[in-house]
């Protein structure tokens, strides 16, 4: 077993106590993010950041977390991609009036999400404007900034993805969204894929990463197998506009 996965199940035995379970994954940590208690605590720390307030275009994972920043997100009016679950299904864009006045809450979950947002390719992504803003939930997130997701690694695709087609880079900031028992207290050596984010937002807490290392960039090949191809359509995109297909 990895030092990661180590650290995730570690964490796991203390999330159980906090999380909020899901409707179909219950509290199976290793299929989802869950929601924790006082999360909107931390989404309203996320929502006083300047990187939030000057947010024109943002990317959001589909966590559970995050429920209530996507909610946020579509009152002010903020255009946002989301991942479908697992990118199984490629991403979902959500812009200003594709939402009805007293629906914002439905739309943020991913069911709604699924019902209001519009699907949206790669290459249309790549063809807009740039992401200047990146949350997501995690597993667990050292002091140093780096995050483990829940052993898929989605987020790292996504990011790998969007660096290659060049709407976010070094500069992009980035938070992870966490309850307080998923922060490890101490520095972790990130791996080749581990991206690291500069701030790390709790219930009781706003921790910016100062000196954080560098990001990983672009999609690495060889550590995708056939079926992560096979079942994630942008990544199929991307090897045509690479023209490796």
């Amino acid at each position: 077993m990895s030092n990661s996965d180590n650290i995730r199940q570690k964490i796991w035995k203390e999330l159980i106590s906090v999380a909020l379970p899901d409707s179909r994954f219950h509290f199976n940590f290793a299929e989802y993010i869950p929601d924790f208690d006082n999360s909107d605590s931390a989404i309203q720390r996320v929502i006083s950041l300047d990187e939030y307030k000057q947010c024109k275009y943002a990317f959001i994972t589909p966590d559970n977390c995050l429920v209530g920043l996507r909610q946020q997100m579509i009152e002010d009016g903020i255009p946002f991609v989301m991942s479908t679950y697992g990118i199984y299904r490629g991403f979902l864009l959500i812009e200003p009036g594709m939402v009805p006045d007293g629906e914002a809450k439905y739309a943020a979950w991913l069911d709604g999400m699924e019902h209001f947002g519009r699907p949206i390719k790669l290459d249309e992504i790549a063809q807009g404007q740039k992401f200047d803003f990146l949350v997501t939930g995690a597993s667990a997130v050292s002091k140093n900034g780096v995050r483990f997701g829940k052993g898929h690694g989605f987020f790292d695709l996504e990011w790998g993805m969007f660096t290659d087609v060049g709407v976010v880079d070094e500069k992009t900031a980035i938070a992870a969204v966490i309850h307080e028992c998923q922060l490890v207290d101490e520095d972790l050596t990130p791996s080749e894929t581990d991206i690291l984010v500069d701030y790390i937002v709790t219930p009781m807490d706003l921790h910016r990463v100062l000196n954080r290392g560098q990001r990983p960039s672009g999609i690495k090949w060889s550590l995708l197998n056939n079926d992560q191809i096979q079942n994630t359509p942008p990544i199929q995109e991307l090897q045509k506009m690479q023209g490796l297909k």
